[in-house]
């Protein structure tokens, strides 16, 4: 057998990267070699996207493989209900441990398990409120006085390290000292391009790298999958030396924004560009301070991955891990005069995508680029397929990119893709008077044509191959061409929002397998005879899945039968 066959998965996934900050994906000043390489191994996916713009939704359809609207955690803080199967649900059974090392965003759902009598604290409690995985060390920052998350390990290895205060986290890790001496928060933007105080041994990074060794180190010789999940480059945007000083505005790509987009725009936009975010990031001289602290934290990830990679090569690790590198969503950083990530624009949807696979079935696409349309949905039935579990469709929304690595062009592949937001915790919603039910708004995109629908609003359309910025809404437009592809991504909406997404108990497969004519049901029942002719006819040449428990019927079965 194959040494190069899957043995491990190392699922990387940063927070709030955009795909054109890397070398790989066309940054012309920000070079990612570690990333590059990567990529020169695997397959570099230039049309993957996310299923929402926002973490908490977008990481619950990575890890259960299913769209927001099936899996139902349309926020941040909407826990993922109890019962919904994740990565490390459908890989234990294979003998796979499942391990998340870093963030999830993941709100346990504590009602439903008090509903089901199961204790938080116990090893199904704690698999159920961290997405089905282990927590090796889960650590989502924003800490303690959110109350997002309790205090992490991090905070105590600081302490550890000579850094002490209520939260070393916020106190040194994400915090500057300006030129007079004072302390100040890394969330104040004015402050992203200064140093943090933290070295960058001990910053959030490189210790969350190191966690990841020692889970490595620690696995032994059973197959794992570990969830490598990084803070950055979300904000704070504040990184140690020496990257704090390695960019300049200059090495920025262009603002993508145009005067054009203010002038009537969709009343859902308007709202968002009057959030203080959008506001604040509309100023140029915000952007280009946050941007040379954003580019100096991909370039930390960077570096860290390739001590990762080294540590991997060094135990011979990777002819026998499948690498997956992505984001759970990009930064608008300014474009489209918007601040954080609330709408559907290319630099918040659409992400990078790095797979490498092993296995000797993907020599044929190595150093290659895939443009086909893929999901964030696609990569749990990936890992499945890796392992070789059987596909599960009535369960996982996506599909596996084995196919596609390995060199086929499925006829089948998917046409579009699908992204969905629900901006009822948003600023937005209460200045539209929104009701929160109907805050919701879906993405349909065919590769050139991008349909946005609002419940209660005029639709958004774009038209990518024309318009490739997005600066030209033709959703009131009255153009046949644009009428048409309106009506045929609607339809196309409306289709996806029609398949069922619900029935995850038993498969397609059993469905379709049972003989259904003639249905002799067990224990008897008998539907729809007129007498006992009528059924001894029905049974000529038919096996009965079931024996009856009916003595009556079974020896009328038995005499007819004869």
């Amino acid at each position: 057998m194959s040494k190069r066959k899957v043995k491990n998965i190392l699922f990387i996934m940063c927070d709030q990267l955009r795909a054109d900050y890397l070398s790989c994906f066309g940054h012309p000043t920000l070079k990612t070699p570690n990333l590059d390489a990567l990529a020169a191994k695997g397959v570099l996916f230039e049309r993957a996207y996310v299923q929402s713009p926002v973490c908490g939704p977008s990481r619950m359809s990575y890890y259960t493989g299913r769209y927001v609207h099936s899996h139902g955690a349309s926020w941040n803080f909407v826990p993922l209900k109890v019962g919904e199967m994740t990565i490390g649900d459908h890989l234990r059974p294979l003998g796979v441990q499942s391990a998340i090392v870093g963030k999830t965003h993941m709100r346990a759902d504590l009602s439903g398990m008090a509903r089901l009598g199961i204790d938080p604290n116990s090893k199904i409690g704690r698999r159920i409120g961290e997405c089905g995985f282990d927590p090796y060390e889960r650590d989502d920052g924003i800490h303690p006085y959110s109350g997002h998350d309790p205090e992490p390990a991090y905070n105590q290895y600081l302490r550890e390290q000579g850094f002490e205060g209520d939260n070393p986290w916020e106190e040194w890790a994400n915090a500057t000292v300006d030129d007079e001496g004072n302390i100040r928060s890394g969330w104040f933007l004015k402050y992203s391009n200064k140093a943090a105080r933290i070295p960058d041994e001990h910053s959030e990074t490189p210790y969350i790298t190191r966690r990841a060794m020692d889970f490595i180190n620690e696995a032994g010789n059973q197959p794992w999958c570990m969830h490598l999940s990084y803070i950055k480059p979300h904000w704070p945007y504040i990184a140690p030396e020496p990257y704090a000083g390695m960019f300049k505005p200059s090495d920025a790509l262009p603002v993508v924004r145009s005067e054009e987009e203010k002038h009537n725009p969709h009343p859902v936009y308007e709202a968002m560009m009057h959030h203080r975010v959008s506001q604040t990031f509309s100023r140029d001289e915000v952007r280009e301070t946050v941007l040379c602290g954003y580019m100096g934290l991909i370039k930390q990830i960077d570096d860290q991955l390739g001590l990762l990679f080294s540590f991997m090569e060094e135990r011979d690790l990777m002819d026998n891990t499948m690498i997956v590198f992505t984001s759970d969503h990009g930064d608008y950083m300014g474009d489209h005069w918007m601040g954080e990530k609330d709408l559907f624009h290319e630099p918040v949807i659409r992400v990078p995508l790095i797979v490498y696979d092993p296995d000797p079935r993907a020599d044929c696409t190595r150093n290659t680029r895939n443009k086909a349309l893929v999901e964030a949905v696609d990569l749990a039935p990936t890992f499945l397929d890796a392992y070789g579990g059987p596909a599960v469709p009535h369960i996982m929304d996506g599909r596996s990119l084995r196919p596609l690595l390995f060199g086929e062009q499925p006829k089948d592949w998917r046409q579009t893709v699908i992204c969905e937001y629900d901006y009822a915790f948003q600023d937005s919603r209460i200045e539209l008077n929104t009701k929160a039910r109907q805050a919701w708004m879906r993405m349909i995109f065919d590769g050139r044509w991008k349909y946005v629908l609002f419940e209660n609003y005029r639709p958004m359309l774009f038209d990518l191959q024309k318009d490739p910025n997005e600066f030209h809404d033709l959703g009131e437009s009255q153009e046949h061409e644009h009428i048409e592809a309106r009506a045929r991504l609607h339809e196309a909406l409306f289709q996806w929002a029609r398949a069922p997404r619900q029935r995850v108990t038993v498969t397609d497969d059993a469905i379709e397998s049972v003989e259904v004519q003639p249905r002799i049901s067990e224990g008897g029942i008998l539907i729809g005879y007129w007498d006992e002719e009528e059924l001894a006819t029905a049974r000529q040449g038919f096996k009965p899945r079931f024996a009856s428990t009916n003595p009556l019927v079974k020896s009328t079965l038995d005499r007819l039968t004869a």
